[in-house]
């Protein structure tokens, strides 16, 4: 193992990570990782793991990681959405091209029926945003 190991690891899961402190400094001369807290990334919130007691450089750590992890996950929703719309673009090509009236008969209800709300949420978004002041829409 190296010896450039950072101090800490976090195992992601859902929302959020469990905390462990790693330690290479052992007798054994092995990586152990001690569970120190679990995180939620979602509300922030921080649960030292059984009676542990964090300290302030605990703390200032998993916050860092708190905020890493909500801009990764922030920018992996857009990505998302723009994935999206490059399927959207695909579909429409599927749709028109290479599709057979058996295969539209089974995904065009349920197509339409998605499209419709998003297109629903996205018009009344951008109604939202002209019509408040100081973003160019409402006089």
């Amino acid at each position: 193992m190296s010896s450039d190991l950072p101090e800490y690891y976090f195992r992601v899961r859902e929302n959020g990570a469990l905390v462990f402190r790693l330690d290479t400094g052992n007798r054994h001369r092995r990586l152990d990782m001690d569970q120190i807290a679990v995180v939620n990334v979602k509300n922030g919130e921080i649960k030292p793991h059984g009676d542990r007691i964090l300290s302030e450089s605990d703390l200032t750590e998993i916050r860092r990681w708190i905020d890493q992890r909500r801009a990764v996950l922030a920018a992996r929703d857009l990505d998302d959405i723009r994935r999206t719309v490059d399927h959207l673009n695909l579909t429409a090509q599927w749709a028109q091209s290479k599709a057979s009236p058996e295969q539209l008969e089974q995904v065009t209800d349920s197509l339409l029926l998605a499209m419709h709300d998003l297109r629903t949420v996205l018009v009344r978004k951008k109604a939202d945003r002209v019509a408040k002041p100081g973003t160019g829409g409402g006089r």
